[in-house]
């Protein structure tokens, strides 16, 4: 039975990601975020077409997860990126936690897109591709948080339980930080964790496998 490490050593990948994020947000403040957002957030509008400046569509993704609303906002991803990712990355290793990462970035924006495919509201933040990490970390040691007969039962219903904890203190941090971006991302949060949910186990046999 895997349990959790705490040990950020073993978890270079995630410090990294947090790293680059804080030091994306730090180059952010010297540069008209309006701008920067608009042209590196990911807005559902642009998939279908039409003359959008900044990045191609495809890579925003990935460029929304390095824009932040606030120091707050900053603070709280990175808390739980480094809570669940120090825990994680060991387990799936340092290709494991790239691959979830960037896929959960995608899935979250992919269900933006889904539940408002005209939407002009840009979607920023690392909470998408951080839900991923959530997920996957509900799989891997939600079993220990629930006591029930059945480990399949307990990971569900710890999974659930984190998905909704963690949509509930996202809307909280919006409504401190007084945007609306975050409260119109649920999708995407959902989004993220459900891909995190669905990649534990073949990230866990790919590292294994190859070893």
């Amino acid at each position: 039975m895997v349990r959790p490490t705490d040990d950020l050593r073993k978890a270079r990948v995630t410090v990294g990601i947090a790293i680059a994020t804080a030091a994306a947000w730090l180059f952010s403040l010297t540069l008209p975020f309006d701008a920067l957002v608009l042209r590196g957030g990911f807005i559902p509008a642009r998939v279908e077409g039409g003359t959008w400046p900044g990045l191609p569509v495809w890579l925003t993704p990935l460029s929304a997860t390095f824009l932040h609303i606030g120091f707050l906002h900053l603070m709280f991803n990175l808390l739980f990126l480094a809570i669940c990712g120090r825990a994680v990355e060991p387990v799936l290793g340092a290709t494991g936690i790239g691959i979830l990462y960037v896929i959960g970035a995608f899935a979250a924006a992919a269900a933006q897109w889904a539940a408002g495919p005209g939407s002009q509201a840009p979607m920023v933040g690392a909470s998408g591709a951080i839900s991923a990490v959530i997920g996957a970390y509900a799989m891997l040691f939600g079993r220990y948080r629930v006591k029930v007969r059945s480990n399949a039962l307990a990971v569900a219903l710890n999974a659930l339980w984190l998905a909704a904890a963690w949509v509930a203190m996202q809307l909280l941090v919006a409504f401190a930080v007084g945007s609306g971006g975050p409260r119109e991302a649920v999708a995407a949060h959902i989004g993220g964790f459900v891909a995190g949910v669905v990649l534990a186990r073949p990230l866990l046999l790919l590292k294994w496998r190859g070893a």
